[in-house]
């Protein structure tokens, strides 16, 4: 049995001339461990799936399960990170991290001590006392990141957190995330629309079309352990990528917003 299974997921939701289908008979297992990306244009249902894995949503008719279980509602187990960061303005970058470790009943210093820990690995430990407000948005996502991880996740769930950022931050922290959790053997389900981000992050692309929300194919991405943009390897993934989607030329720059 694998650690995440998904069986033949239907996703409906109703609307007045009949009702929408965001996902359509999905089936994907996923092994501890592993980072997965999910790849697609707008309304494919990636979001949805994410967010059914999640417990945030229910499908209309099949299964999710994690680790044998049935996906029911969210857990403290698995955690979601968003494109908003998520930080409560009032708190410190800091205080912000220690916030899920308050909701396991940590005390005081063990708290401090496993925020401050995180907030180092992602590069923030000088920046502990500043609030979100003065941070960059590249900062407040890595903050968002080391509050995650700062509870032990068995998984983490991402929908395109990265979205929002300029490019050199995005590609900057794409390299910090599959670096800390690779390091750390995190299971990781990743929505993107970016084919490049994809071939950076991810162990496995998990290929969706939209209309209704379907899993096209899944392609590994082996690097030998290199993640480098320009290499012949990349490349060669990227064009099977294209492959998958059936994309012209002129249709490519939609992947790379």
């Amino acid at each position: 049995m694998s650690y995440i299974e998904v069986r033949d997921v239907s996703r409906l939701y109703p609307k007045n001339d009949g009702s929408f289908t965001a996902l359509d008979q999905v089936n994907l297992t996923v092994e501890q461990g592993e980072f997965i990306c999910l790849l697609g244009p707008s309304g494919c249902g990636k979001s949805t799936l994410l967010s059914i894995l999640a417990g945030f949503d229910h499908p209309t008719s099949g299964s999710a399960s994690i680790g044998g279980v049935p996906v029911t509602a969210p857990s403290i187990r698995n955690v979601t990170i968003f494109q908003n960061y998520g930080l409560l303005p009032w708190r410190t970058v800091e205080k912000n991290v220690e916030l899920g470790l308050e909701s396991l009943h940590k005390d005081k210093e063990e708290r401090r001590e496993t925020a401050l820990r995180y907030l180092k690995l992602v590069g923030l430990a000088p920046f502990a006392e500043h609030y979100p407000s003065e941070l960059s948005g590249g900062m407040q996502q890595r903050v968002a990141i080391a509050r995650a991880l700062a509870v032990d996740p068995d998984i983490l769930f991402m929908d395109e957190p990265f979205a929002a950022l300029d490019a050199i931050t995005r590609m900057n922290l794409q390299d910090e995330i599959s670096a800390i959790c690779r390091e750390q053997k995190k299971t990781i389900i990743f929505v993107t629309h970016d084919i490049d981000e994809a071939i950076v992050l991810a162990d496995r692309i998990v290929i969706m079309t939209p209309n209704p929300g379907k899993i096209k194919t899944i392609l590994p991405v082996d690097l030998h352990g290199r993640r480098d943009r320009t290499s012949p390897d990349f490349l060669h993934i990227r064009d099977k990528v294209f492959t998958a989607f059936a994309l012209k030329p002129e249709d490519k720059t939609e992947y790379y917003i």
